[in-house]
């Protein structure tokens, strides 16, 4: 648990953002009841760069490449990028733990 409140904010954030996009429903553009935090959707815009984004992602999830790529070109590399960052930060952790160690042992 201690090690838990440890994790950078970040790393969590990044982890949670891909769950919460693996577990949502894919949907379309032309899906209309589709819940979003979207500002610009929820003013009644119909395109907005950023929700197409989250819905390709979800649609990489459920293994909709063809849709995914139709929603938005940048949904493949928009995950890569998340996904090198969370190897990043997650090697930033450990070392930074295994560094902590290793000057623990040293100075007792």
């Amino acid at each position: 648990m201690k090690t838990l409140r440890q994790l950078p904010f970040e790393l969590i954030f990044w982890i949670a953002a891909l769950v919460l996009l693996a577990m949502d429903e894919p949907v379309g553009h032309d899906h209309l009841n589709h819940f979003s935090l979207c500002p610009l959707a929820n003013m009644g815009i119909s395109w907005c760069p950023g929700c197409g984004i989250g819905r390709s992602i979800t649609q990489i999830f459920h293994g909709n490449i063809r849709e995914s790529l139709e929603l938005h070109w940048f949904g493949i590399p928009a995950l890569m990028i998340i996904g090198h960052r969370i190897l990043a930060l997650t090697d930033q952790f450990i070392d930074k733990k295994r560094n902590l160690k290793y000057k623990e042992e040293r100075y007792v």
